[in-house]
């Protein structure tokens, strides 16, 4: 593909609460066995984009030490690869990331030096499969200055968290809101973007010129109807997981077979970094239903309609419904978990109840394990 890629990881958002205490929001669990950036890394990969560069600023470690290697997407290791990219002090520059342009602009250097005419920029928390290279020829044979790849909102979450936009019948996108109180269109920017490369430096030296730090709000926004800015729409499952409620709500639709079978049972796949741990185990007593369940987790009594994640432990005479339970929690005898998220690596104690009423209940105890 005659594009390089740019994954947008660097943000927090205060509607993830204390999940993102933790961890970058890209690099949230999801699906039992994936990360948060897996998707947008193999949507790059299937679309043969072999040159990726990562921004990644808030919380990064977590996402870092699963950013390793580059094997496991296969990015090109002889003329391309994966590249991490966080905040640096300069001579000339001491400032943390102040916004996505001038993340990228900080950065500036990296797309200097490459040689693809066009950037693929996508954001690190999403959850879809979308293959970028018909977005690509869409964008060339538009001839647009910038492509915003788009699709409707999902009915059940808060339009007011995106950039919503109109587009005309030739494409061309008339309005563009960012995050409205009163959304006038359901149409919504999936935070991916094609642009040609010199153009994409020209626009972020003149935005770091005139203190300008955003690519929606100051070049999206800035140049809608100055620029031939275009939508390109589509159709298949998208999810955005920055919020509470998304991110319960995305896992738990990994639960109906029909999102399943479009990520994990159909080409292209989605990869991750693989992990060398035994399959679960169920033990007497072990009874379960409508669930997804990560390997090396040990289960010995009841869980209903939930996803559990990787080296969990539930103990006996537990019910564990409606929850998501993250990497290496460790639940003990006698507890009712019910419409929760328990935050991974916790300790829930024996004969302790959790259940979640009007709002979905984030577990994190920092209970010590010794002598359990």
């Amino acid at each position: 593909m005659k594009a390089l890629g740019i994954i947008l990881a660097g943000g927090n958002s205060t509607r993830m609460k204390s999940l993102s205490d933790k961890r970058a929001i890209s690099a949230m669990p999801v699906g039992c066995s994936y990360r948060a950036i897996d998707f947008a890394l193999s949507n790059m990969t299937n679309s043969n984009i072999q040159t990726v560069a990562v921004l990644s600023q808030y919380n990064a470690r977590s996402l870092n030490e699963h950013l390793i290697s580059s094997k496991w997407w296969n990015f090109g290791r002889k003329q391309g690869g994966l590249f991490l990219f966080t905040p640096t002090v300069t001579a000339d520059n001491s400032w943390w990331y102040r916004g996505t342009a001038d993340a990228m602009w900080q950065n500036i250097d990296f797309l200097k030096k490459r040689h693809e005419p066009y950037v693929v920029i996508t954001s690190g928390d999403c959850v879809c499969k979308i293959d970028l290279s018909p977005i690509l020829d869409f964008h060339i044979q538009k001839q647009a200055d910038i492509t915003v790849v788009c699709t409707k909102a999902p009915e059940w979450d808060d339009i007011s968290r995106f950039g919503t936009v109109k587009i005309d019948p030739d494409g061309l996108i008339s309005e563009f809101e960012e995050k409205p109180m009163i959304a006038h269109s359901n149409i919504v920017s999936t935070g991916t973007y094609v642009i040609r490369r010199r153009k994409l430096i020209e626009l972020l030296e003149q935005c770091n010129a005139e203190g300008r730090y955003n690519f929606v709000t100051d070049i999206l926004i800035r140049y809608t109807g100055m620029k031939k800015i275009y939508g390109y729409m589509v159709d298949s499952y998208w999810s955005n997981i920055a919020s509470v409620n998304s991110y319960f709500r995305t896992n738990m639709d990994f639960l109906k077979p029909e999102v399943r079978e479009f990520f994990f049972g159909s080409e292209p796949k989605i990869y991750s970094k693989a992990q060398d741990l035994p399959p679960a185990k169920f033990n007497d007593g072990a009874s379960v239903h409508d669930s997804l369940i990560g390997s090396g987790t040990i289960i010995n009594s009841v869980v209903d309609h939930s996803v559990i994640f990787k080296n969990v432990f539930i103990g006996n005479n537990t019910v564990i419904k409606n929850s998501i339970v993250l990497n290496g929690a460790y639940i003990g005898d006698n507890v009712r978990v019910e419409n929760c998220i328990v935050e991974s690596n916790e300790t829930l104690l024996s004969d302790t109840s959790y259940v979640g009423d009007d709002q979905i209940k984030i577990v994190v105890e920092n209970n010590t394990r010794l002598g359990i």
